[in-house]
């Protein structure tokens, strides 16, 4: 880490007023405190942190300082190495920061194949702890288990059923499935018989004794009914009339309650149908016209539920939790049991060749099976689901969903508003910005109703690519539509106050502000910001207007160096010399 890294981050804890997800502060005055290994193990069970000593969190992290910070990296060191397992090897450096030596470490997050990462002398079960917010937590013993299964592929889909055999599959479903894969794979499965096609697709195995039964993803996938062997193994809906999930003024608990059993075809195909049941039509600007569409996309809704049904954690400690589909006024939520799995991590889903099957067996036999009165398959977009989802709801003018992995569980919420509404559209255009990119438009629109994003965020709801949209970002920050705190990773945007002042009388001219920073003199861009207070994009966008206006020149040949120089044009008369 860099001292001006360094710096941004304290002066992020500054701001905010305590420490956050991926950065824990001590004083360390009396050495490396007891609970820093169980911030070790919560860093290096999530995506990694930093740990900075020296600082005093109570007193606004003042900088105290270390009295002797080479003995104290050479503890952290040592600790990380014998205190905990698997080792930690964190990044750890001497930092002179405010005339006082602080100690920086950069945790890296622990190999899935490894987790969970747990303090030796406690064991794994009361030693491995997770980050949430700004605190650490122990693992429960269902989540130290998620993360063990995580270590290896999960076979519970291919677990046996005892005592369960073809007369508890459906025969029409088991006929299209045979007759699919002989057709899509006949290398595999072509010159075989139906049990023979079975068997290798794992819908059936072997159980202790070498007979056929029907393996637990064969069972959910083409079962009469698989909640007669498991019962939790299902989807409940509940639509709730206000946004807390109490009831209502009238005491109405909920609007709709209902539980969707079958094989998983069918509680895709039954589940869709409530959700419409319960969904109202509204509209949307397309274009200078209106469209009316559901209250959210089938698509991103198809996608949602498909990931939490074929990804959800079937190992025995699981099989008692059911998927939950809530409705509320203002967002409908997916919740599943069982987190991302493999290399998934929150900030690479959708990415495009980043994917992984915890139920890789129970994927593989719904390719090849119909949602019932569908030509399409359950699993469809194998892989690209998140991707279709992003897009279903860019299309629908709506924000993009939020994801929240607990380890135990995997949440999905998608907000119920639309984006570009008549009345948000009003209020972009009274900006009086010209040529705002659609994505532009969109990110504005966000950051109205949400108020702040990043990078990763403003990707997920505008499609653009990483590049792209810091470029955007960097423009909405050099038109003074947003302001940006942080750097790189840190990066965060809000709206300006004009931006959001309720009647907007469109951009600033900061030509005349440029003029009189100048003068007579000759000012590089960053001399001109700290004359202005105009930040340096902004700076940097109104010194190319005004060179192309012929208002300022510039000094010298060479306009992209870095030192280049500006002065007030000497063949304007409009602009005399103050």
């Amino acid at each position: 880490m860099l001292d001006d890294e360094l710096a941004e981050i304290v002066d992020n804890l500054r701001a905010i007023g305590a420490d956050i997800t991926d950065v824990e502060v001590k004083k360390a005055e009396g050495g490396l405190p007891k609970s820093l290994r169980e911030t070790l193990s919560a860093f290096a069970n999530a995506h990694g942190g930093v740990i900075i000593l020296g600082l005093d969190e109570a007193r606004g992290f003042a900088t105290t300082g270390l009295a002797n910070p080479a003995k104290l990296a050479a503890d952290l060191a040592a600790l990380c190495s014998q205190d905990m397992e698997p080792a930690i090897r964190p990044l750890i450096r001497i930092h002179r920061f405010e005339n006082q030596h602080v100690l920086v470490a950069e945790v890296p997050e622990a190999d899935p194949a490894h987790k969970p990462c747990f303090v030796r002398g406690a064991g794994i079960a009361k030693g491995s702890f997770i980050r949430i917010s700004d605190g650490d937590r122990r693992l429960s013993p269902y989540e130290v288990q998620i993360m063990l299964s995580s270590r290896g592929q999960p076979r519970e889909d291919e677990q046996p059923v005892p005592g369960a055999g073809l007369g508890e599959l459906d025969e029409a479903s088991v006929h299209a499935l045979v007759s699919r894969l002989r057709t899509s794979r006949p290398y595999a499965f072509k010159d075989l018989d139906q049990l023979g096609v079975l068997r290798r697709a794992r819908v059936l195995v072997p159980d202790e004794r070498g007979g056929d039964v029907v393996s637990l993803g064969g069972l959910l996938a083409l079962g009469s009914y698989p909640q007669d062997r498991f019962p939790q193994l299902m989807v409940t809906f509940v639509h709730y009339p206000t946004v807390t999930g109490e009831p209502s003024p009238a005491g109405e608990r909920f609007l709709d309650n209902v539980t969707l059993e079958g094989p998983i075809p069918a509680i895709v195909r039954d589940t869709l149908a409530v959700l419409h049941r319960n969904m109202s039509r509204r509209a949307i600007i397309v274009g200078s016209g209106r469209q009316d569409v559901w209250d959210y996309p089938d698509t991103a809704l198809r996608e949602a539920l498909v990931n939490a049904l074929v990804h959800r954690d079937l190992s025995s400690g699981a099989r008692g939790t059911q998927i939950q589909v809530e409705m509320y006024p203002d967002r409908l939520i997916i919740r599943n049991p069982g987190g991302l799995f493999g290399p998934v991590t929150l900030d690479s889903l959708g990415e495009e060749g980043i994917s992984s099957a915890r139920n890789a067996t129970l994927i593989k036999i719904l390719e090849e099976v119909p949602v019932p009165g569908e030509t399409r398959t359950v699993c469809e977009n194998r892989g690209s689901g998140i991707r279709a989802m992003f897009g279903a709801l860019r299309s629908a003018g709506m924000s993009p969903p939020q994801f929240d992995d607990k380890v135990a569980t995997f949440v999905v919420t998608f907000p119920n508003h639309t984006l570009l509404s008549r009345d948000m559209i009003r209020w972009i255009g009274g900006l009086g910005e010209r040529d705002l990119t659609d994505s532009q438009c969109i990110a504005l629109a966000l950051l109205r109703e949400e108020g702040a994003l990043d990078n990763r965020s403003y990707r997920n709801a505008t499609g653009v690519d990483s590049r792209v949209a810091t470029t955007e970002l960097q423009d909405l920050v050099a038109r003074e539509l947003i302001t940006q705190t942080g750097t790189r990773r840190w990066a965060r945007y809000q709206l300006t106050p004009r931006a959001t002042e309720r009647e907007v009388a469109g951009p600033d001219d900061r030509r005349q502000v440029i003029l009189r920073a100048l003068g007579e003199e000759t000012l590089s861009r960053g001399e001109l910001a700290a004359r202005t207070g105009m930040s340096g994009p902004t700076v940097r966008r109104w010194l190319k207007t005004m060179r192309d206006e012929g208002l300022i020149e510039i000094v010298g040949d060479n306009p992209r160096s870095m030192h280049v120089r500006y002065r007030r044009s000497r063949q304007d008369p409009l602009f005399p010399s103050a």
